[in-house]
């Protein structure tokens, strides 16, 4: 088996070669060191400067020139390049030629690098590499969808939620005559319009037709030959500051001609909705709620006003409300006194077809489960929103206040019968609600201060049911 001999490297190509590596300012010409190169003594305008070291030449590197010209003469310009290896019979090289070669190049790098100084530091940001490739798309994982078959997918739908037939209130598609057909709850005639110099909505009620007549409470019609209507309006959401009509008495087609007015302001009247409930007055029950009509005023011009003829729809209210009772408690630990004042009232439950209500307020203590003291306000003419404004005091000791309660009762005045009830409420150990009973634990957690609220009425049964204390009162 032949083995091919290398030829050695010479050592002046070695050197060269180490120069240039070592070397900062080289000539671009002859890649030799500058200051050594004959073609760059004529001009320094052909040095090129690589780095970030002065044009002039360094001091150690002019040391360096001084030793390379007398120790060794292999570095010139006339040196003769290193030629193809050829199949010459006289190649040889011996293993001492090639060590002496690399202990000089050692030698010679290692008293460069001694007499160089040290490089100032630069702070250069790394230089990051990649690899152009193509753009690379977002892939989203695969969601698992489950396959319906027919039969099954259609069965998932509820037919009555898409038929026009449902109980709903939702009737915007739905034109007058339809609803009126559908509904059969009668029409309302009504208008509105904005006083920009004053301020105020005006709201019209004109009339109404074609009501039905009342129902019984087993479901059946004609319990009496007519209705007793009358019509709330109020602006939503606020349903607390509304306005009433007078009643119109035993008719299905009541003329009202009757305007309210409304302090508020343009840009909110926009933003409100006007409702008009049509309810059936009735002196032996609650009364019932016929038909509403729910106008946006966005949708109207208010200045320029207008009137409508409007179909009823039903009301998910089936009931009026029976009114709201404005109290006021304060309690003096002290002189052991239980202090209540009767504000106002206001949207009371109309008694009287003719002239409203006569409103009064009785107020009864109730010691655990028996009556202790009964007072009352006087009553008002006429009116569902009376202002009473009249102060009570009972006399409760400290250790008794725990077990004590007071029942509110709203009567309609009535000089030919018994008065007529309207609504109720107790506050304090048997309280008839939520409402009531935050009240009674305001008023004990700030003695010497009153504390006031508003509370809706409640009915009889529903006060007897929840409060023990209501049935100990008449």
């Amino acid at each position: 088996m032949a083995y091919i001999q290398l030829e050695p490297l010479n050592e002046g190509f070695l050197s060269r070669i180490s120069d240039l590596l070592l070397c900062r300012c080289t000539c671009r010409h002859c890649c030799e060191k500058c200051c050594a190169s004959s073609c760059c003594q004529s001009s320094e305008d052909e040095v090129e400067i690589l780095g970030p070291f002065p044009a002039q030449t360094p001091p150690w590197l002019m040391a360096s020139r001084s030793s390379d010209k007398d120790g060794d003469s292999v570095h010139t310009a006339s040196e003769v390049p290193l030629t193809p290896r050829t199949s010459s019979p006289d190649r040889r090289c011996s293993s001492s030629d090639t060590s002496k070669s690399t202990y000089s190049l050692t030698r010679r790098i290692s008293s460069l690098e001694s007499r160089r100084p040290s490089s100032p530091l630069i702070d250069i940001k790394p230089i990051e590499f990649g690899v152009l490739s193509a753009k690379k798309e977002p892939i989203q994982p695969s969601v698992l969808r489950r396959t319906y078959a027919p039969d099954d997918y259609f069965s998932k739908f509820e037919p009555r939620l898409y038929s026009l037939d449902s109980n709903s209130d939702d009737v915007d598609f739905l034109t007058d005559e339809e609803i009126l057909s559908k509904y059969q709850l009668g029409m309302l005639h009504f208008s509105t319009q904005y006083d920009l110099l004053h301020n105020h909505l005006t709201v019209r009620v004109i009339e109404a037709r074609d009501l039905p007549p009342p129902l019984s409470h087993d479901g059946a019609r004609q319990d009496m030959a007519h209705s007793n209507p009358y019509v709330k309006i109020c602006l939503l959401p606020d349903q607390k500051n509304s306005k009433q009509t007078g009643v119109k008495r035993k008719t299905q087609k009541p003329v009202f001609e009757e305007r309210y007015t409304f302090e508020i302001p343009f840009l909110e009247a926009q933003r409100r909705t006007l409702l008009l409930t049509v309810v059936d007055f009735d002196k032996f029950s609650r009364h019932c709620v016929i038909g509403k009509v729910a106008v946006p005023l966005c949708e109207v011009d208010l200045v320029k006003g207008g009137h409508w003829w409007k179909a009823l729809i039903p009301s998910s209210q089936n009931e009026v409300e029976l009114g709201e009772l404005l109290l006021s408690l304060n309690y003096l630990p002290s002189a052991g006194r239980l202090n209540v004042d009767v504000i106002r009232a206001k949207q009371l439950l109309q008694t009287d077809v003719s002239q409203g209500s006569d409103p009064f307020v009785k107020i009864q203590l109730v010691h655990g489960l028996k009556l202790v003291k009964t007072k009352k306000t006087s009553f008002l003419r006429g009116t569902i929103d009376p202002f009473y404004n009249e102060s009570f005091s009972f006399k409760v000791p400290q250790e008794e206040l725990e077990n004590a309660s007071l029942v509110f009762t709203v009567f309609g005045h009535n000089m030919k019968s018994s008065n007529d009830f309207i609504g109720r409420i107790v506050i304090g150990q048997y309280s008839s609600g939520p409402s009531e009973s935050n009240h009674w634990r305001r008023m004990l957690n700030t003695h010497r201060t009153a504390v006031e609220q508003w509370h809706s009425l409640r009915s009889r049964a529903e006060c007897d049911r929840v409060s023990p204390a209501s049935l100990e009162v008449t």
